[in-house]
């Protein structure tokens, strides 16, 4: 039979490939390593680090240092064209010039907050990459619960083929029923070769995201435990509402244009300073040189006049704020509707596991009672591969429900900002774990 030698194959193949335990601890460590998104996050942090532990860049004045050397003489009149010692001038300057102005401490401000966002987003980049993991490395879990399990339907199936060949050689079964249970066999195989395809796709997507190789063969050391999560979606909204990233972004961004709003204002209409130190030479035989300076106070006019380019500025930096207030709230709301959202079904899935666990030990114990049955000549081999095929089906089904129940508590703990063991710690009902 053409499928006896796909083990072999899977043998031969596998030698050429490292086997590595990983946990799930581990795999996050390793795509957080890995992320190239978080890595540019990882510069802009030290970037903006850097300009906030240098504030005093703000004021520090602008210095100028000067060197230029030149020829004057005459062309057609006089002696002509000459180039000597009375003709060459020399200059050296050196210059400082500060500029003052009453905007400077909100410039210092926004620096802090630059760095302040860019720290949020790297902590939420590397909380949202941690639960894309999780659920990579739990649905591949659920595959290989899967395979098992297909694998195991195989091997029922080739047994029943061999022994409806034998039933049939000794003239106890028609030959129909030996086509019918090698059909069913062909079938169990195709599904199973078809989802190690699958799982092989999700492995080297796995692979790809926490950085390894692709010729690893990985065992997933850590198993779903699937528990209940209780919780009142707005004991959550009441407690964990105000640390969303999204809630606590449209927060920075609101100091954020708050300061730039007085940062416009101050630069637009406060008065400005200019303080300048020039120093120059342009002999040094006899040495000769000057020494200037110069304070300006400058004072704006058209910033008050409604309706000029100035004073237009400070009215779109005033309207910027109150847009961003209108997207807190905005956030806010949809961050309500989706924590209550996702409680709820929370609430209405752990029904369908309960409901989907029964269904398997219902489709179990019908399997066994319908083998039996076949064995003792009482009904057809299609009544048994259609009580095989249930079974199967029905224990699909629980893998699924199992996950996709788990999926949700991640998207809670994300919806919520913490840690989704935390979330089963603290919400979780022990005594209905499965």
């Amino acid at each position: 039979m053409s499928g006896l030698g796909l083990p072999v194959l899977s043998i031969i193949a596998a030698q050429d490939r490292l086997v590595k335990e990983i946990s799930l601890n581990e795999a996050i460590n390793l795509a957080l390593e890995y992320n190239l998104n978080l890595r540019k996050n990882r510069i802009d942090i030290a970037a903006s680090g850097y300009s906030e532990s240098k504030l005093w860049a703000e004021i520090f004045p602008n210095i100028t240092a000067s060197a230029s050397v030149g020829n004057r003489s005459p062309l057609f009149s006089g002696d002509g064209f000459g180039f000597n010692e009375n003709t060459r001038n020399y200059n050296v300057g050196f210059g400082i010039n500060l500029g003052l102005n009453a905007g400077i401490p909100y410039v210092m401000r926004s620096i802090r907050l630059a760095h302040q966002g860019n720290i949020l987003r790297y902590e939420d980049a590397r909380n949202q990459l941690s639960i894309q993991v999780t659920k990579k490395y739990y649905s591949l879990v659920a595959e290989k619960k899967n395979l098992l399990l297909l694998e195991e339907v195989l091997t029922l199936t080739q047994r029943q083929y061999e022994r409806n060949q034998v039933l049939f050689r000794n003239g106890f079964v028609r030959e129909l029923t030996v086509l019918q249970s090698r059909l069913a066999y062909e079938n169990a195989r195709f599904n199973l070769s078809a989802a190690s395809i699958s799982n092989t796709n999700s492995i080297s997507e796995f692979l790809a995201m926490i950085g390894m190789e692709q010729n690893i063969t990985v065992t997933l050391l850590d198993d779903v435990n699937i528990v209940r999560v209780s919780a009142n979606s707005e004991e959550l909204i009441r407690n964990y509402l105000p640390g969303r990233p999204d809630i606590v972004r449209s927060l920075q961004e609101i100091e954020r244009l708050e300061n730039a709003e007085r940062q416009t204002l101050m630069q637009v209409r406060a008065p400005s300073l200019d303080l300048s130190v020039n120093w120059n030479t342009s002999r040094f035989s006899p040495f000769t040189d000057t020494l200037s300076g110069s304070a300006t106070l400058r004072i704006p006019i058209d910033p008050y006049i409604q309706g000029t380019s100035r004073n237009q500025t400070i009215n779109r930096a005033g309207d910027s704020v109150e847009k961003a207030k209108l997207d807190l709230a905005i956030a806010e709301n949809s961050a309500r509707t989706q924590i209550r959202s996702l409680t709820a079904f929370l609430h209405n899935s752990w029904d369908s596991i309960l409901i989907a666990r029964l269904g398997y030990e219902a489709a179990q114990h019908n399997y066994q009672l319908t083998e039996q049955a076949f064995n003792n000549g009482t009904i057809e081999s299609l009544v048994l591969e259609d009580a095989r095929n249930n079974m199967a089906s029905a224990r699909q089904r629980l893998f699924q429900n199992e996950l996709s129940y788990f999926n949700m508590i991640l998207d809670l703990s994300a919806a919520v900002n913490v840690d989704w063991n935390y979330l089963i710690q603290t919400y979780g009902v022990t005594s209905e774990e499965i």
